[in-house]
């Protein structure tokens, strides 16, 4: 399906692939409005957010559905190449877009990302389950999110209360990736910051930053920082 999507400014493109439960406007905020000044900033509403509509959603596929959204949507737009920067949601159809679709990609940026099931993967997804069921008894919550979304966001929240949804077998390995590769993390992840170590030695092409004061949405909770570092790998070439 082509995706709803945003285009801003003028340029080399870019493309944000948003967190869970958010778009691609009300996501990536801060990175909008600076890179807009010199690259083409594109920001689309992936499957089952947004303005992106879909019928029913499988989330064990939902990842390579959505890397093929992003497919049609970039020849759609007649877009032949772009840096592909997501968090957490967005990080993983990154990677299964850039596994699946090298060709389309410049430059792959990840953040919010799992290298490889912990040990305690049990704990943290009941304690993620616990706080999306808070969201579903916050009025203001669900005001905002009924908001955002022309669809039954609180469809695709329950679908991630799945056994085993989370694409390990696809985070575990990036040794074919052949594109430059960014893993930013915040240090408070201790889990996403195993990457940091991990990646680089199955593939050579892999560039770490380790931000301080931040953790799953580094993107936002270091926002300046984030964007300093992204912005000096898109213009390191080597």
């Amino acid at each position: 399906m082509i995706l709803h999507t945003k285009v801003l400014g003028e340029g080399e493109p870019i493309i944000f692939l948003h967190t869970g439960l958010q778009t691609g406007e009300t996501d990536f905020v801060y990175q909008q409005e600076y890179f807009q000044k010199g690259y083409k900033v594109i920001l689309p509403d992936l499957r089952a957010h947004g303005k992106s509509k879909i019928e029913q959603i499988d989330i064990h596929s939902y990842f390579e559905d959505t890397a093929n959204d992003l497919y049609e949507t970039m020849l759609h737009l007649h877009i032949q190449q772009a840096h592909i920067v997501g968090c957490s949601l967005g990080a993983l159809v990154g990677l299964l877009f850039a596994k699946r679709f090298p060709e389309f990609v410049t430059s792959l940026s990840l953040s919010g990302i799992i290298p490889q099931k912990p040990s305690n993967w049990d704990e943290l997804r009941q304690a993620d389950m616990i706080m999306q069921y808070g969201i579903l008894e916050n009025d203001d919550a669900m005001q905002y999110f009924d908001s955002i979304h022309q669809l039954d966001w609180k469809d695709f929240l329950t679908k991630s209360f799945e056994q085993d949804w989370y694409p390990f077998h696809e985070t575990g390995s990036i040794e074919e990736l052949q594109c430059r590769t960014l893993l930013i993390v915040g240090e408070a992840k201790g889990h996403e910051v195993q990457g940091a170590t991990f990646y680089p030695e199955q593939n050579e092409k892999v560039h770490i930053a380790v931000i301080p004061f931040a953790g799953h949405l580094v993107h936002s909770e270091q926002a300046e920082l984030y964007t300093n570092i992204l912005e000096l790998f898109f213009n390191e070439r080597s």
